[in-house]
This record gives structure tokens, C-alpha cells and sequence, in this order.
């Protein structure tokens, strides 16, 4: 156990030594000065107009995810939906990997229902959903902005290729694992249940879809918003198609918060177009500072929640008969922050 803990601290030590490694390189092979100066001389109007935006997100997000549970039978009241997707959010702004948030709302509403199964595939599935949605914008936007698309899409058919046998390859070994099959059979058939009862009925589809959409599209109003903020001369039409991409590189679960990987992937794709990698890579930290600011809500219901369950609150435990109200509200039911 000591060995994993110590690996589990270097790994994520490792994110954010990749963050500060690929920031500080940033500084230097472009102008790093100018890229301050530049975030000094944010607009605050269209500061405040960004993270307004970001609190519409949440909220579109925290319904979508209420939505998804709702759909798999678990319970979830909007107002819980929002206080865990504020917590979330801002540990995923401040914890390296970008997802530990997401796996500790989807960890604490799983154990209040004793479905931590069901409880992680809402998650997964309402997470998952808007990543496809920006994929798909992601590629079109590569496709207008690659000069030729066609032998970048060529050249990543040998890829493309490869992987395709590896999961044949894998699906074939399964199939031929009575054992494994069956022991993958019943996580399969529920998750497929589930994914149908969330997704793929008539009902939920045209939901989901709108909720990816408009969140997708929010994620891009900021980063339009960040530029707008920087008062940089660029047009919109020009700017959208770079966002999708940038933003997905956020996904890459190297760094924290995307930081180091988002302004490199920035920097490579302003060149590539012929703008000043500068601009781009201050786009970039200006969108990450908004969607921080955006995030502290969630900051604030933690500090509340750790000032809530201190020592003084919780005082042990309470033997049965002793007129105590610790058995009153099982640890499960404990709330985040303010009801």
C-alpha cells in the first residue's frame, strides 16, 4: 500500500511538473512578456460577461447530469446536481488529471444511493456525452483549417488501421474466454441497459443532444469571450475554428486543468494558420483564468464543507442510547456546503 500511495503522489506530482515544464518552454520560445502585458489590459465587461456564461454552463450541466440519473432511476434534486457539479468543477481546476472531480461527485452520489455503479455511469455518460459533441466540432474545424485535410486524414489511415486490429484482436481473445465472458456479461448487458434507458430512447436523445450542443457552445462563447476580453482584432469566424481543437486538448490527462497542453496546442495551431503564436497562447491563458474564476463557487462550498465536518462538528462517535444525533443523519447523507 506504501508503495502505490508514493506512486499515485508521483504521478500526480508528474502533471504538474508537466503543466509548469510545458509553461515555462512556452515562455520562452514565445514572448512571454508580451503574453503578460497582454492579460493585464484584460476588459472587464467582457470579463464578467465570460464568467457569467460559465455560470450558465454549470447550471445547463448540473441539469443534464440530474437528467442522466434521473433516466437510470437514481434520485438527484437540482439543487444537489448544481453544489456537487460546483465541487467538482473547481477540483478538477485544481487537482491534476481534470477528472478527479468528476469521480469523487460521481463516488459520493453512489454511496447516498447504494448504486455507485449506476452512479458513475450518469457520470461517465453525461461527461462523455459533451466530449463527442466537441470531438466532432474539433474535427470539422481541423478540416476547414489543415490546408490539405485529405493527406492528414490519409496519413492517420495506418493508425486508424492498427487499431482497429488490436480491438479485433481483443474482442476475438474475449470471445474465446468462456470465463471472461462471463464475468464481462452482466457489466456489459448493464451498462447497454443503461446507456439505452439515458440516451437512446426517443425521449432522452433529442434531450441529450440539446444539452451537449448548448454546453459545447458555451465552452466556445468563452473562449471567444477570453479574445474579446484581450481586445484582439480577430473576427469570430476566425477564431471559432481554433477553439474546438484547442479545448479538446484539454483532455488530455497529462497536466492540470489542461494547463501547459491547451496554450502549446495554441501556440502550434495560431502558427500553422500564420497568427501570431503570441496571441493564441494568450487566448488561451486568459479562457483558463475565466474558467478558474467561473469555478470558485465550488471553491467556496469546500471550504465550507471542510469548515462544516471539522473536529468540533463532528466530535466522534456518538453510543447508541446516549441521546446524540450522530445516528440520525447516516455519514452518506451528510451534505456539501450549505442546503
Amino acid at each position: 500500500m506504501k508503495g502505490f500511495t508514493s506512486d499515485v503522489w508521483v504521478r500526480r506530482g508528474g502533471r504538474f511538473a508537466v503543466s509548469g515544464g510545458l509553461l515555462a518552454v512556452l515562455w520562452f520560445v514565445v514572448d512571454g512578456g508580451e503574453v503578460l502585458e497582454r492579460l493585464a489590459g484584460m476588459e472587464l465587461p467582457w470579463v464578467a460577461l465570460a464568467i457569467l456564461v460559465s455560470a450558465v454552463q454549470v447550471g445547463l450541466l448540473a441539469w443534464q447530469w440530474r437528467f442522466t440519473a434521473l433516466r437510470l432511476g437514481l434520485r438527484l434534486s437540482y439543487g444537489r446536481a448544481l453544489r456537487e457539479y460546483y465541487l467538482a468543477v473547481f477540483m478538477n481546476q485544481v487537482l491534476p488529471g481534470g477528472m478527479l472531480g468528476d469521480l469523487s461527485r460521481a463516488w459520493r452520489h453512489g454511496r447516498r444511493e447504494e448504486a455507485g455503479g449506476k452512479a458513475l455511469r450518469a457520470v461517465v455518460m453525461e461527461r462523455g456525452s459533451g466530449q463527442v459533441v466537441m470531438a466532432g466540432v474539433a474535427l470539422v474545424s481541423l478540416a476547414v483549417l489543415l490546408p490539405s485535410p485529405g493527406e492528414v486524414f490519409r496519413g492517420l489511415l495506418p493508425a486508424f488501421g492498427a487499431a482497429v486490429v488490436v480491438v479485433a484482436l481483443g474482442l476475438g481473445v474475449t470471445a474465446r474466454s468462456a470465463r471472461l465472458r462471463r464475468r464481462l456479461a452482466g457489466p456489459v448487458a448493464r451498462s447497454w441497459a443503461d446507456v439505452r434507458a439515458a440516451f437512446l430512447s426517443p425521449r432522452a436523445l433529442p434531450v441529450q443532444l440539446a444539452c451537449s450542443s448548448l454546453a459545447v457552445a458555451s465552452y466556445l462563447a468563452v473562449f471567444l469571450l477570453s479574445a474579446r476580453a484581450l481586445s484582439v482584432p480577430a473576427s469570430a469566424s476566425a477564431l471559432l475554428p481554433l477553439a474546438a481543437p484547442v479545448l479538446l486538448a484539454m483532455l488530455i490527462p497529462l497536466s492540470v486543468a489542461g494547463w501547459g497542453v491547451r496554450e502549446g496546442v495554441a501556440a502550434l495551431l495560431w502558427t500553422l494558420v500564420g497568427l501570431d503564436a503570441v496571441e493564441g497562447v494568450a487566448i488561451s491563458v486568459s479562457y483558463g483564468l475565466l474558467i478558474f474564476m467561473g469555478s470558485l463557487p465550488g471553491g467556496v462550498l469546500l471550504l465550507l464543507a471542510i469548515v462544516h465536518s471539522g473536529p468540533g462538528r463532528r466530535g466522534g462517535r456518538v453510543p447508541e442510547g446516549s441521546g446524540g444525533r450522530t445516528g440520525e443523519e447516516p455519514h452518506s447523507e451528510r451534505r456539501w456546503g450549505p442546503a
